[in-house]
């Protein structure tokens, strides 16, 4: 029950006790002067009786009697009910109280406020697996940027080595010079590579992702993004088939989708095995544009698959200079898909692992 209604009715059923309460006392005065009057005319009262005086005095007086004892109950009626949402604010602020730091002990109300205690005990449940959730995604945050720290050293150590090696030999045979200006050059791309991943962080953290919608064919796109992957999926052995339609005309933000696809491929060449084989296929069905990436690796377990997603979760946990990006590609990969109204999945069993786009149909 939404709190709005609980308030009203909740109102309402005080204002109905309140007027029974005042009803029932108004007739209780005066049913208790009529059975007074009654029991005092059952007797013959002589003024010699001790009673006598109080008798007579109540007897001229029993109208300000009435009034006086209707009043008296309506003060202490009055009191009672009033003091009750009282009560029920200082339950509800203590319950404020709590939710502010919120333990493992539920919050308890009184009675009549059942409805608001379950509400704001699942507020308290959501705020205490929300907490959670935020200490584990900054720790893992940390964790990152310690490795990512390390790892910038390490290039960094290596191109600093053989620039100076360079400078500091120049009787080096040409191929000597020329390998070691690759290796330097490797470190330095690699290096540039971690720089990104901390501008990727911030930029994830900080700023929320907007779409700039124009219409673009997926299928070129996608050949686009497949070629430029050429070398590193030469590198594994891999290969790329592409099993894709003469054209996908889709409105969506291209430079963000592609990014989408990039990321979705890089995550594929990393984790498939040498040899094998990566597949990018595209389909129209009635639930929308289906694309699925394919890739033939070692087998995500079913924890991992589930938190895939997450910000800066990795499969491989380790500091590898290589595979070990910042764990935000996926986590992008699903804003952008969501910003444009569809749904990213992934499925993983046998060795063979796919990530389904799912974006509507304009």
């Amino acid at each position: 029950m939404p709190l709005n209604n609980f308030n009203q009715r909740i109102s309402r059923q005080l204002w109905l006790q309140y007027i029974l309460a005042l009803l029932a006392w108004a007739v209780g005065v005066a049913g208790l002067a009529v059975l007074s009057y009654y029991l005092v005319g059952l007797k013959s009262w002589g003024g010699g009786e001790p009673l006598y005086p109080l008798v007579h005095w109540a007897h001229r007086n029993v109208v300000a009697l009435d009034a006086i004892l209707t009043l008296l109950g309506w003060t202490v009626i009055s009191y009672r009910f009033i003091s009750r949402p009282l009560r029920y604010l200082d339950a509800l602020v203590s319950a404020a109280a709590e939710l502010a730091h919120p333990g493992e002990a539920p919050i308890v109300l009184p009675a009549e406020m059942d409805q608001v205690e379950g509400q704001l005990n699942l507020i308290r449940e959501r705020a205490l697996r929300d907490a959670v959730t935020a200490k584990e995604a900054e720790q893992r945050k940390n964790d990152l940027i310690v490795y990512l720290a390390h790892d910038l050293k390490t290039p960094l150590t290596s191109v600093i080595g053989y620039l100076t090696l360079l400078r500091d030999e120049p009787d080096l045979s040409p191929q000597s010079r020329a390998r070691y200006t690759g290796v330097a050059l490797d470190k330095a791309e690699r290096l540039e590579e971690l720089i990104c991943e901390f501008f990727d962080i911030t930029r994830f953290n900080l700023t929320h992702l907007e779409l700039e919608k124009r219409p673009v064919d997926l299928v070129r796109m996608l050949q686009q993004v497949a070629g430029e992957f050429g070398p590193q999926l030469a590198e594994k052995g891999l290969t790329c088939t592409l099993d894709l339609p003469p054209a996908l005309e889709y409105a969506c933000d291209p430079d963000k989708l592609a990014r989408v696809f990039d990321n979705l491929l890089r995550n594929a060449c990393h984790y498939s095995t040498a040899g094998t084989q990566v597949r990018i296929s595209a389909a129209v069905e009635e639930t929308g544009i289906i694309l699925t990436f394919t890739n033939t690796g070692v087998t995500i377990p079913e924890e991992k698959l589930g938190r895939i997603f997450e910000q800066f979760f990795r499969l491989d946990a380790s500091r590898a200079t290589r595979t070990g990006g910042a764990g935000l590609g996926l986590a992008i990969a699903k804003e952008i898909v969501e910003l444009h109204g569809g749904a990213i999945s992934a499925q993983s069993a046998d060795g063979v692992t796919s990530f389904t786009v799912i974006l509507p149909q304009s």
